[in-house]
């Protein structure tokens, strides 16, 4: 169509008018008419002399001005913040600018801009235009549409790819966010096969040095954010749809492991080795609040399949030394140099060894459900002997079970995805080896996914602080209720497994820690001095304990009668260390004892304060389950022989 009349030098000023009648809520002064033609001429960047530098930078001001005006209509009509008599006129002028002016053929052509900053514009404006006229049409604008399926057919990386990427990542992202359900399946499937060829395209399906500059960089990281909630979409969608395009972190998870590899760019490989984990962990969209819309609906089969395709493919790459490919950076913050002295990226390193645990536990559990039994602890050993290699801890780190600790303690919501994993693991490994409890639990040790280890770091770690557990038990941040209760249940079983490991292995792993990344055996409160909420007030009276934690009557009492135990019936095991070094019998009896009692201690305060908040119905779910586990473990603490 025709361009109109080449707005004059007072455009800038009648578009602000607008802007502020905009946001005061009112009605623009001029006519519809007026403002869609000053509103189309603007984005069309039409001002006299363009070809001059002035008249290039007052084009580039009215452009920038004027889609970010369109957006803010959009907005503003979208999220129902004006008031219905004036919305009328506001919504008359979109229709102006997408129906007979065509305003869309103009965004989308001010993707392929060299100019970053008006091709990103275009891109943020065309996704509101975009979201505006589904809501209002319920139909995708299929000008946005045409141009964004031949970008990813046909363009190489530059700014019109990343422009299209943006586009439809923001559109999915909302529209999974509102959960329409039937148009994001609309969506998704129309780009499907586009989408597919792009990804073949980037991808790279032999072992070749990748990295093509800055332009590759940018657009490849673009794809994954695409990729992430492509993906998602799965879990609203459902079975009924199943794309292709939606299943690229597991169809071609081999050729993203391989870009790990070959990638000269480290901040790629970080963002793909995210991705996987979020994949595995079903964490996807945890950066854009969309955790709690997208898994929302119960993982179906084809997608459980796909993480144990993407699991194998991990385990596969693992037994081709793919760790021994991977380089770790030195953690560097707001763009510093490396220096020498400094840890390695924590969140690479949290990256890789999830993927790994958790390919680990997928591998297990689809090998228990095939009837095959699976006990091979190479994988996790080829895990600690690469942080070795990376000289991760910076010292010697002699007990397995550590690296848990060591790796997540900073990190609440890994660490607790890094135990439960942990717990799987050696759950179907005890279930395989048909070996007794002992044997087992040295086994577990050995690689380094003892859950006793793991449960006793991490009281150590919380200073046997219950009301830190209670956070964690009424948060949502975390799978920690998930894990607490598995972990509960094998602890009754086998109580005699954790006293033996707070005599032995949990020493063991605090004497290998470099520099107090464990706190000290007796559980000092250094850095534990916070909480969410102080849960401590009760009827019942309290007593302080040496380090200036409460303790209930009740658990004072505990603790009391089985130290009046101790003194009257010393074990075996001391009886005979005595006769060797009395001194060094002695301390390490209480020692033992004493990260025993505090342990139980822990969970017996938790259970206390659990019960009293259910009582006065304070508590956010219904703990009844938990409190019967936590009553059954105190029950077996009283009953279990000294040792």
């Amino acid at each position: 169509m025709d361009l109109p009349e080449s707005p004059g030098p007072s455009s800038i000023r009648e578009l602000s008018h607008c802007y502020r009648a905009l946001l005061g809520g009112i009605c623009p002064k001029l006519s519809g008419a007026e403002v869609a033609r000053l509103l189309f001429s603007g984005v069309c960047g039409q001002v006299p002399g363009r070809d001059t530098h002035e008249g290039a930078e007052a084009a580039w001001e009215l452009i920038a001005f004027s889609l970010t005006l369109l957006r803010k209509i959009c907005c503003g009509l979208s999220a129902q913040s004006l008031d219905g008599a004036v919305r009328g006129p506001w919504r008359d002028i979109l229709s102006l600018l997408f129906d007979p002016m065509d305003l869309m053929s103009q965004l989308v052509l001010h993707f392929q801009s060299e100019d970053q900053v008006i091709s990103h514009l275009a891109a943020k404006s065309a996704s509101v235009c975009v979201l505006y006229l589904i809501s209002t049409s319920g139909a995708v604008n299929p000008v946005w549409q045409k141009q964004c399926v031949q970008v990813f057919s046909s363009s190489p990386p530059g700014p019109e790819l990343d422009a299209c990427l943006w586009s439809l990542t923001e559109v999915v992202k909302k529209l999974l966010k509102q959960s329409h359900q039937v148009l994001l399946a609309e969506v998704v499937a129309a780009f499907d096969c586009s989408l597919t060829a792009l990804c073949s395209k980037l991808l790279p399906e032999e072992r070749t040095q990748v990295g093509f500059g800055g332009s590759w960089r940018t657009t490849f990281c673009l794809l994954l954010d695409l990729l992430e909630v492509l993906t998602a979409s799965s879990f609203v969608c459902g079975a009924g749809l199943s794309l292709r395009s939606q299943r690229i972190p597991a169809v071609q998870s081999t050729a993203l492991l391989m870009t790990v590899s070959c990638c000269s760019d480290y901040f790629v490989k970080k963002r793909i080795l995210l991705l996987l984990k979020r994949v595995l962990l079903q964490k996807l969209g945890e950066d854009w609040s969309l955790e709690g819309v997208a898994l929302s609906v119960r993982e179906h089969r084809d997608l459980h399949a796909d993480r144990c395709v993407l699991a194998q493919c991990v385990l596969q790459a693992v037994a081709a030394d793919w760790l021994q490919t991977l380089q770790v950076e030195r953690a560097v913050f707001f763009g510093g140099r490396e220096k020498e002295g400094q840890k390695p990226d924590g969140s690479m390193l949290r990256a890789v060894s999830l993927v790994l645990l958790k390919s680990v536990e997928l591998h297990l559990q689809t090998a228990a459900a095939a009837g095959v039994d699976r006990t091979s602890d190479s994988n996790l050993q080829s895990l600690w002997s690469w942080l070795r290699r990376l000289d991760v801890s910076q010292t010697e780190v002699s007990h397995s079970c550590s690296w848990i600790s060591l790796l997540f303690g900073e990190q609440d919501d890994d660490l607790m995805e890094a135990a439960s994993a942990s717990l799987s693991i050696f759950l179907s490994y005890r279930r395989c080896s048909g070996w007794d409890s002992y044997s087992v639990l040295e086994a577990a040790c050995a690689s380094g996914c003892n859950p006793h280890c793991h449960f006793g770091l991490l009281l150590q770690s919380l200073s046997f602080d219950h009301s830190i557990l209670l956070d964690f038990l009424i948060s949502s941040e975390t799978c920690f209720l998930e894990y607490f209760v598995r972990y509960l249940k094998y602890l009754r079983e086998d109580w005699q497994g954790f006293a033996a490991t707070c005599s032995k292995r949990l020493a063991d792993a605090h004497g290998s820690e470099p520099g107090g990344s464990v706190p000290p055996l007796e559980g000092s409160s250094s850095g534990i001095g916070l909480r969410i909420v102080e849960y401590d007030s009760s009827d019942e009276s309290s007593e302080e304990t040496p380090d200036g934690h409460k303790q209930s009557q009740t658990t004072a009492a505990l603790m009391t009668d089985r130290s009046s135990k101790l003194k009257t019936k010393p074990s075996l095991s001391v009886i005979q260390s005595e006769k060797v070094c009395p001194t060094a019998a002695a301390v390490l009896e209480e020692e033992t004892c004493h990260v025993l009692d505090r342990a139980a201690s822990c969970l017996s305060e938790l259970r206390q304060v659990v019960t009293r908040l259910q009582t006065k119905q304070l508590f956010p779910y219904n703990p009844s389950s938990l409190l019967k586990l936590l009553a059954h473990v105190e029950s077996c603490y009283q009953r279990s022989p000294l040792s």
